[in-house]
């Protein structure tokens, strides 16, 4: 299938691993030319020597903190500049951490609110306005399956999530008339660096090991696996493609029907 993506400039933010990576990825084999971001420099540059390696695309790494406005702003300058626009935004930056109600600190909920979801905005401000003076661009935020569904251990990633959805479906009101699609891609668990990082502080909160933590994750998913990151690309691309193009303000769930937290199996 032809998605219509060859010679689209595209910016992937949080794209030196996991989910932003595989779509970065999967970006440049369908003929994309790609700016990548994430904090550490020698992470995206390492990156994006490897795709460019595999698909032989063109692809710029930046580095960039998206919970400082100004970074958000250079890189999106610098993306402009060097792709000569932007048709495709995909936010990946952002990850909220774990943890009881009890045991979560102020500095904890600000963390996960500055990133995840202040991020994402930093990012769609930053990007909008160029979009809307082209008259046509397409937004993906990848956010979570805990905007839509309660877990109250990931209460943090529920509330900044939550609150992505909320923004995504008005700014795809706001901005349609202007040729701008906004939607949102939700996973459940998926099998990266960051999934290992929680697997590991779900253990401690409940008193297993990390094997025991990942039985149960696994059975809190009627698929009876976790999503790997390619996956989440699929939807993704396709999302920011012509072949998605009646598709606006739609928050579409990848989690194998997950519908009850990790803590609850």
């Amino acid at each position: 299938m032809d998605l219509g993506l060859s010679g689209k400039s595209v910016l992937v933010t949080g794209a030196s691993k996991g989910i932003g990576r595989s779509c970065a990825l999967l970006f440049a084999e369908e003929g994309c030319r790609v700016a990548i971001v994430a904090r550490t420099r020698e992470d995206v540059e390492n990156t994006a020597r490897e795709i460019e390696s595999e698909t032989g695309g063109e692809v710029h790494p930046l580095s960039g903190d998206m919970s400082v406005q100004a970074d958000v702003d250079r890189v999106t300058a610098e993306t402009i500049e060097k792709l000569g626009g932007i048709d495709v935004l995909v936010t990946c930056a952002g990850s909220s951490p774990g943890g009881l109600m009890e045991e979560l600190t102020d500095d904890q909920w600000y963390a996960s609110l500055n990133l995840k979801f202040m991020g994402y905005v930093r990012s769609m401000r930053a990007v909008l306005p160029h979009m809307r003076e082209r008259g046509s661009g397409s937004i993906v935020l990848v956010i979570g399956n805990d905007g839509i569904k309660p877990s109250y251990w990931e209460t943090t990633a529920g509330a900044a999530n939550a609150a992505g959805i909320n923004v995504a479906a008005s700014m795809a009101e706001q901005y349609a008339p202007h040729g701008i699609r906004v939607n949102s891609v939700n996973p459940g668990p998926v099998n990266t660096g960051r999934w290992d990082t929680l697997e590991k502080a779900f253990a401690r909160d409940k008193g297993v090991s990390q094997e025991r933590a990942h039985e149960l994750a696994v059975a809190s998913i009627p698929l009876g696996r976790i999503a790997e990151p390619e996956e989440v690309a699929d939807l993704v691309v396709f999302l920011a493609s012509e072949r998605a193009s009646f598709i606006n303000g739609s928050h579409i769930l990848i989690d194998g029907s997950q519908r009850k937290g990790i803590m609850d199996t």
